[in-house]
């Protein structure tokens, strides 16, 4: 089985070659607008706001200069998001949505000011408040309270930034917040959405497939042009004399137990 440290060499060797002379922009086939996650300490508590009740919830919905594992098509690599990247689209006043998991209502926005967002040395930093009345509103306030809830995302667009020289690494130096949303995401929810994105987790499952989803996903990549196997030399085995009927009956079972699984 390939190390992370190969699987990563190899990817930026084949994203140099695919580059050329000719830098990157931005890395092939990645997301339009990734909802990225960092782990955040979210905050919950009752407030008084233009004399009603508000559950103000705060917490940093992004971490600038921490690295955090992406994929493009040629494997995985290492993204950052730069202190200032946030700067230039804060000043433009973005309408930006605070919402559960990316989905769902929104609960908050800067367009209502019930959403306010900053940026520091530490990160993109958000302060909602939330109308209590909402069972959705409830349900998330009672799991942050009982840290059932602990990271949190943005969705965004990238206006600038660079690879590398090794192209290992893309650094993220300015993005834009209009139209995106903030706001808190369940432990381990996929942050990405292409297909080459979610190849990490797909490596991660091979060893646990079904020997028939294993044949199956082997017959398919053997389709491929453009993927050759690496293969380490076997020393043939001695030829098996005399056969019986009984180990051909105990292979034939074993195989039609896989099919079945």
């Amino acid at each position: 089985m390939t190390d992370m440290a190969t699987l990563r060499a190899e990817a930026a060797a084949a994203r140099s070659a695919a580059a050329g002379s000719t830098a990157m922009a931005i890395p092939r086939d990645r997301p339009e607008s990734p909802a990225v996650r960092f782990h955040s300490e979210l905050r919950a508590k009752k407030v008084s706001r233009d004399d009603m009740d508000w559950y103000e919830v705060e917490g940093y919905a992004s971490a600038f200069e921490q690295g955090y594992e992406m994929w493009d098509m040629f494997g995985p690599y290492t993204e950052i998001v730069s202190k200032g990247a946030a700067d230039e689209t804060l000043n433009a006043d973005p309408e930006v949505v605070f919402r559960f998991n990316h989905g769902g209502t929104p609960m908050a926005s800067t367009r209502n000011g019930r959403l306010e967002l900053w940026a520091d040395d530490q990160g993109l930093g958000q302060r909602a408040w939330l109308n209590p009345k909402r069972s959705d509103v409830q349900l998330l306030v009672q799991a942050i309270e009982d840290q059932d809830v602990r990271e949190q995302s943005f969705m965004f667009r990238i206006t600038s930034g660079q690879w590398s020289p090794d192209y290992a690494e893309y650094r993220i130096n300015s993005f834009d917040l209009t139209r995106g949303d903030v706001g808190p995401v369940t432990y381990g929810a996929n942050p990405h959405t292409t297909v080459s994105a979610r190849s990490g987790e797909f490596l991660s499952l091979i060893p646990n497939l079904s020997p028939l989803v294993a044949r199956e996903a082997l017959a398919r990549l053997s389709e491929r042009g453009d993927v050759t196997p690496k293969t380490t030399p076997v020393a043939p085995r001695p030829a098996t004399q005399g056969r019986s009927i009984q180990m051909l009956r105990t292979r034939l079972l074993i195989d039609a137990a896989e099919e079945s699984e």
